[in-house]
């Protein structure tokens, strides 16, 4: 009676003119005749049959079927129905792009995190001051600044996948030779790291113009918070395996590593991954149904250039631009300085300062895919976007401006964590705030609006990197600076509170 129950309830409930499932190992139990004609599918070869199951007005039991398919007929509609048994289990192929994602932004940040830790031991070892170590941490960004709004417009006209894989391929290179230019000389040093920071440049415009194409507009957050959760992750790795392998292999052991990774995964991505879920081989017509009817206004790629003029004109880009200079001034400040911070205000060796610093960051990857979850659930309650992107940047900001505070008034290192992991942890919550917003205002143009903002963010992380050297190297201490990056997320909350929206506007 069950299979008969399970059956029946298959073919009437459906509203769809077919439906196919299978198993590898199927078993009837039990049947009664109806209307419907059942059969078996028979593979001979290359041939296929169908033989009837020969089910009569009473009860039936018929022997287990290995690898059974069963279709069902009636008035002139086809079907197959899943027979009790083992069931394949098929994972949604977006699912499957944002883990490649958060792989490789893993890898993206942990590339990033070897340098701020190998730097302190090339530091000793060539005699360079703080105000010059800011110099070297900030190399990195002096390409990345460049790449952004080029990436970012890459992006839009040929599609996120083509501009990642490059990228990656680019930024692994650019790893695998850090260690030879370091032995070479300084300047070869701070060009192969301006290489890298050019190539990881398109990074973020591609994870965030794939992502709103993989995804309906009630799960892009969550998507969102589950690639920066690895982006996030890339820095506890960095920090945690970088300084065992100085210390046991030498310098150049996890930047052979971290390069042998990224070039593993490209091996996956070119194969398994396109820009758009339309061109996806591998997607189901029910999966890509359900991303399109969740998006409200599917953006397209175009070959125009984007009108910088126009985009520059409105206030809701501007506030999205002082978002993205406030984050990665505060982020590049404590990812760069963390370390170098123990070391100096604790006096606490590398390998200890390496898990002080790890710990903030791999709370910030658990809190910004909770940032996400919420967003998700705020939007599906009925909230407006606006009000929902607003209210997760204000925490995202003012949480990590009320910690850097308290910061300076901390008396051990255990203490001194617990505030840099508030800090990190509430500002990922700016990841469901000015990170999504580009593709709100400005679908169409989100790659090359997430390169201007970036640039602009790059910037000021070239400035605050390279600022706190010469603050600690003048004052003897990092007070100064952090109450002056505090002040600068309470400004920019108020700004972006008075001006976003998430309304399209472009």
């Amino acid at each position: 009676m069950a299979a008969e129950s399970m059956l029946l309830h298959s073919f009437y409930s459906s509203t769809k003119p077919r439906c196919y499932l299978s198993s590898p190992q199927s078993c009837w139990t039990e049947s009664r005749a109806t209307n419907l004609r059942f059969e078996r599918k028979v593979v001979l070869g290359k041939q296929v049959k169908w033989e009837s199951l020969g089910l009569t007005s009473r009860r039936e039991v018929s022997k287990k079927e290995r690898g059974g398919v069963v279709r069902c007929t009636a008035e002139g509609i086809e079907r197959r129905m899943l027979i009790p048994g083992e069931a394949n289990v098929r994972v949604p192929e977006r699912f499957k792009v944002v883990a490649l994602m958060a792989c490789v932004m893993c890898l993206c940040n942990a590339d990033r995190v070897v340098m701020s830790v190998a730097v302190v031991p090339l530091a000793d070892k060539l005699g360079w001051s703080s105000s010059f170590l800011g110099i070297v941490q900030s190399s990195f960004l002096w390409g990345y600044i460049v790449s952004s709004v080029i990436g970012g417009a890459l992006v839009d006209k040929y599609g996120g996948k083509r501009v990642m894989a490059w990228g990656v391929a680019l930024w692994s290179l650019a790893t695998l030779l850090t260690p030879l230019a370091a032995n070479h000389s300084t300047f070869a040093l701070l060009a192969i790291r301006a290489f890298f920071g050019l190539a990881e440049g398109v990074a973020l415009p591609s994870m965030s113009t794939i992502l709103s194409r993989w995804f309906p507009g009630h799960e892009r957050a969550s998507a969102v918070g589950f690639s920066m959760a690895g982006f996030h992750l890339g820095n506890v790795v960095g920090l945690i395996l970088t300084p065992i392998m100085l210390s046991t292999i030498g310098i150049a052991a996890p930047f052979i590593l971290f390069s042998s990774l990224g070039l593993l995964w490209l091996s996956s991505w070119v194969y398994k991954v396109t820009s758009d879920p339309r061109e996806s081989p591998f997607i189901t017509k029910s999966e890509l149904t359900s991303i399109q009817a969740g998006k409200t206004d599917p953006p397209t790629t175009t070959a125009e250039f984007p009108p910088i003029g126009l985009l520059l004109s409105k206030l809701s880009t501007w506030a999205i631009i002082f978002a993205n200079v406030t984050n990665n001034w505060g982020y590049f400040v404590l990812l760069s300085w963390m370390p170098v911070y123990f070391k100096t205000v604790f006096n606490v060796n590398l390998k200890q300062a390496a898990w002080f610093s790890a710990v903030p960051w791999g709370t910030m990857a658990v809190s910004g895919y909770i940032a996400g979850a919420i967003s998700d659930s705020l939007v599906k309650a009925g909230y407006s976007i606006t009000s929902v992107r607003k209210i997760m940047q204000s925490i995202g900001f003012i949480g990590p401006g009320v910690s850097l505070l308290c910061l300076n008034f901390a008396k051990s290192p255990e203490m001194a964590a617990v505030f840099i992991t508030a800090a990190l942890s509430l500002s990922s919550f700016s990841q469901a705030g000015f990170l999504l917003n580009m593709q709100d205002i400005a679908p169409q143009y989100a790659g090359f609006l997430h390169g201007i903002a970036n640039s602009a963010g790059t910037l000021a992380a070239i400035i605050s990197t390279i600022g706190t050297g010469y603050f600690v190297q003048w004052l003897g201490s990092f007070q100064a600076f952090l109450s002056l990056t505090a002040c600068l997320y309470f400004i920019t909350t108020i700004f972006w509170n008075l001006f976003a929206t998430g309304e399209r506007v472009f």
